[in-house]
């Protein structure tokens, strides 16, 4: 069963003027700083089942309080709401096998608002630190005890949110190293109090949907990817008949996929529907391109089609173009020519009986 301690807050410190590579070490130690981010890390451990339900009660003797419960349960339910994805969910039950406690045993480490243990598939436990609790830097508090939340509270609903996206398999987001990225996940190695931005977040953020993405799948297949992800998408196109009679018609079908890399993880190969997909036609031999328009939603996951009637050969190609709204890579099928043949007799084309002309 693996431990990991969460949500500790930076002692207090004598201010410091550095330089060069001293300052630079200390923002390496203190702050976890990098230069890029992507999706969140994932713990050790492996996963739990796709949507498994795990459902939770209170430890005996160290139950929380009314509105630290409450809290509780309003971040198992922000996991359901808002996962974007297959990943596990989290619902009271007061015969439940998984522990959640609250109290001076919490087991948290020297400066732990909160921890979990964690045993995928089978499991977790959770704790969060009592109202009152003191550590160096100060006593901790606690937004929901009060009828006015004071400004230097911790916000209960996220501290569990972070916990239960630590269950999932979450690691603490990387950010940049101006923190300009806070609010893209909630999983952090350093809570913010009231009324810093970040302080009260209720919604898993997209870097830690991203994760959650790739190590539990989507939750269809119509489903936005996270803007916190880049997936290359790939194209297959084919015109059946790939020969017709002048006049005659034939179906565009194409499917649009993420690329199969094992670096997507569950993702990789997924087909991609309710998209925007339009055809582009050009006579041979020329470059330029004319759009035709978008294609239909087909019969199966990921497939588009469209049909054409053609009075001389045509090739043709699928256009995906992505949106700011996804993180999936625009991409162009491969070219796929269809031919029109004009004949002087009756006899067979493409297995029917015509009159060519």
């Amino acid at each position: 069963m693996t431990r990991a301690t969460n949500r500790e807050r930076p002692r207090r410190s004598t201010r410091l003027i550095l330089t060069g590579s001293t300052a630079t070490l200390l923002i390496a130690l203190i702050g976890g700083a990098v230069s890029a981010h992507g999706p969140d890390p994932t713990t050790s451990g492996g996963s739990f089942g796709q949507n498994q339900e795990l459902g939770f009660r209170w430890r005996s003797g160290s139950e929380p309080s009314g509105p630290i419960k409450s809290a509780i349960k309003s971040a198992a339910a922000d996991v359901a709401t808002t996962r974007a994805s297959r990943a596990a969910t989290f619902t009271y039950d007061a015969g439940g096998d998984n522990l959640i406690g609250y109290g001076a045993g919490a087991t948290c480490g020297v400066n732990g608002l909160a921890c979990y243990t964690r045993s995928a598939p089978n499991g977790f436990s959770m704790w969060l630190r009592e109202q009152g609790h003191v550590f160096d830097w100060g006593t901790l508090k606690w937004c929901q005890t009060y009828a006015s939340p004071p400004r230097g509270c911790y916000d209960a609903e996220t501290i569990a949110l972070d916990e239960f996206g630590h269950v999932e398999g979450l690691d603490h987001h990387l950010n940049f190293a101006d923190g300009s990225d806070y609010d893209e996940a909630v999983v952090q190695t350093f809570s913010r109090t009231k009324p810093s931005a970040g302080w009260n977040m209720h919604t898993f953020g997209v870097c830690d949907v991203a994760t959650l993405q790739r190590q539990y799948d989507m939750a269809t297949w119509t489903a936005r990817y996270s803007t916190c992800l880049d997936l290359s998408t790939v194209f297959t196109l084919s015109a059946s008949p790939a020969t017709v009679l002048i006049g005659g018609s034939t179906t565009l079908s194409a499917t649009l996929r993420v690329t199969d890399l094992d670096s997507y993880v569950r993702l990789g190969g997924n087909p991609i529907s309710g998209r925007t997909v339009t055809l582009k036609r050009r006579t041979p031999g020329t470059s330029t391109w004319t759009t035709v328009g978008p294609m239909l939603t087909g019969s199966s996951a990921g497939t588009y089609v469209m049909t054409q009637e053609l009075s001389s050969d045509q090739e043709y190609r699928a256009t995906f173009n992505s949106t700011s709204k996804e993180g999936l890579r625009s991409s162009d099928s491969p070219v796929v020519r269809v031919s029109v043949i004009a004949c002087h007799a009756i006899g067979p084309v493409n297995g029917t009986d015509a009159v060519c002309i």
